[in-house]
C-alpha cells in the first residue's frame, strides 16, 4: 500500500518499527539517490533525508528540498531550527509530502549550524528544544523525534542527558535518538566531532533503563555486525558513516532484524536491481556521478572494489548523456564480475 495511503496510526506504527535500524541524515550524503539506493538494500531499515532548514523549508525551493519517491518510505524528515513559531510552520509545511517522521536536529555541531543557533548548542536550552517539539507537534501529522547529543562542551552528560530526556518526554516526544559523543563546540571541527569526543555506550544504555517508556536508539561509531548486540538493550540503532561507506555490510542483511529475507542475495544482485532506478534518474534529467558516488562503497573489502570504484570515480564526469551514463555502470560492474569469477 502506498504510504500516501496509510492511516496516521498505522504510519506512525510502521516507522516506529523501521527505527530498529535506521540510517541517520548526513548533510551532503543522504539525497534522494541515496536513500533510492539504500531502499534497494533494504525494504524495512528508517531513512533519513540531509537536515533541512526551517527557515529554507519556509521561504526557499520547497518542492526541490522535500522532493522525494514514493518508494522510499519509511523515510523521515529533518529539520533544523531553533525558533517555535518557524519550526511550526516549517512542519505544517512538510506535511503534504508525506514523511513518516519529522525530526529535530540537536546534535549537529558544524560551525554553520552554531551560527543559526540550533543543532548541537541547543543541548545548552533544554526548555527551549522543548517548546520547539511542542510547537511541531501541533502541526505534524506524523510521529515528531529527536536527535541529540549526550552533551556539549563542559556539561556532565550523567546529569545534562537525564534532564533532556526527560523534557523531552514532557513536552510529547516519545522517540530520541542519541549520539554517544559529546560535542566541543569550541576548537574541534565537525569531521574531529565525529571522531575524538569518547564514546559513551555504557550512558546510552542506562538511559534505557532509566526511561524504559522512550523508544532510544543509538547512534555513534556504530560498524557492521554491531547491530544486534546493541538491540539487546537499546530499541534502535543508527549507522552513518558506516551504512553509507560499506553499504552492503550495514544494509544487505539488516532486513533479518525483522524476521524477513533480505531483498538482494549478493552485492551484485544490488548493483543489478538498482540499475532501472538509475536510468530512470537519468531519464529525468540527473548526472551519473550524482547517483554512483552513493555507490563506491557497494563492493568493500570484495574483489573488483577497487576496479568499481575507480571506473565510476574516473568515468563518470565523462558520461554527458542516459546512454553514456549507463554504459559506463555496465562497464563497472562487468569488471567486478569479472574479478569475482577470477578469484
Amino acid at each position: 500500500m502506498p504510504e500516501a495511503d496509510l492511516s496516521i496510526p498505522t504510519r506512525n506504527d510502521a516507522v516506529r518499527r523501521a527505527a530498529r535500524l535506521s540510517v541517520a541524515p548526513m548533510m551532503d550524503w543522504t539525497d534522494r539517490y541515496c536513500r533510492g539506493f539504500h531502499r534497494v538494500l533494504s525494504r524495512r531499515a528508517l531513512l533519513y533525508t540531509e537536515m533541512v532548514t526551517a527557515p529554507a523549508i519556509i521561504h526557499g525551493p520547497r518542492d526541490r528540498l522535500l522532493r522525494k519517491d514514493a518508494a522510499e518510505a519509511p523515510v523521515a524528515l529533518q529539520i533544523g531550527g531553533s525558533d517555535p513559531a518557524e519550526l511550526a510552520r516549517a512542519t505544517a509545511l512538510a506535511a503534504p509530502f508525506g514523511y513518516g517522521e519529522i525530526n529535530l536536529n540537536v546534535g549537529c555541531p558544524s560551525d554553520r549550524v552554531q551560527s543559526g543557533c540550533f543543532g548541537a548548542v541547543l543541548m545548552k536550552t533544554p526548555a527551549l528544544v522543548a517548546d520547539c517539539v511542542r510547537a511541531m507537534i501541533a502541526e505534524s501529522p506524523v510521529e515528531v523525534t529527536v536527535k541529540c547529543r549526550i552533551g556539549v562542551d563542559d556539561q556532565d552528560p550523567a546529569t545534562v542527558l537525564p534532564d533532556f530526556l526527560s523534557r523531552m518526554r514532557d513536552a510529547g516526544v516519545s522517540r530520541i535518538t542519541i549520539h554517544a559523543r559529546m560535542a566541543w563546540l569550541d576548537g574541534l571541527s565537525p569531521k574531529d566531532n565525529r571522531e575524538i569526543p569518547p564514546l559513551d555506550y555504557p550512558l546510552v544504555h542506562r538511559m534505557k533503563a532509566q526511561f524504559p517508556d522512550l523508544h532510544l536508539s543509538i547512534n555513534g561509531g556504530l560498524q557492521p555486525g554491531m547491530a544486534a548486540g546493541q538491540l539487546v538493550q537499546m530499541d534502535g540503532v543508527m549507522f552513518g558513516r558506516a551504512a553509507y561507506h560499506q553499504p552492503w555490510d550495514v544494509l544487505g542483511a539488516a532486513d533479518r532484524l525483522w524476521g524477513e529475507t533480505p531483498p538482494c542475495a549478493t552485492p551484485i544482485d544490488a548493483a543489478s536491481a538498482t540499475r532501472p532506478l538509475i536510468a530512470r534518474w537519468l531519464d529525468e534529467g540527473a548526472r551519473i556521478h550524482q547517483i554512483t558516488r552513493h555507490m563506491l562503497g557497494l563492493f568493500h573489502g570484495r574483489p573488483g572494489a577497487r576496479l568499481w570504484r575507480r571506473t565510476l570515480s574516473e568515468g563518470a564526469h565523462k558520461a554527458h548523456s542516459p546512454a553514456e551514463g549507463l554504459a559506463l555502470y555496465d562497464a563497472a560492474l562487468d569488471q567486478v564480475r569479472d574479478a569475482m569469477e577470477s578469484a
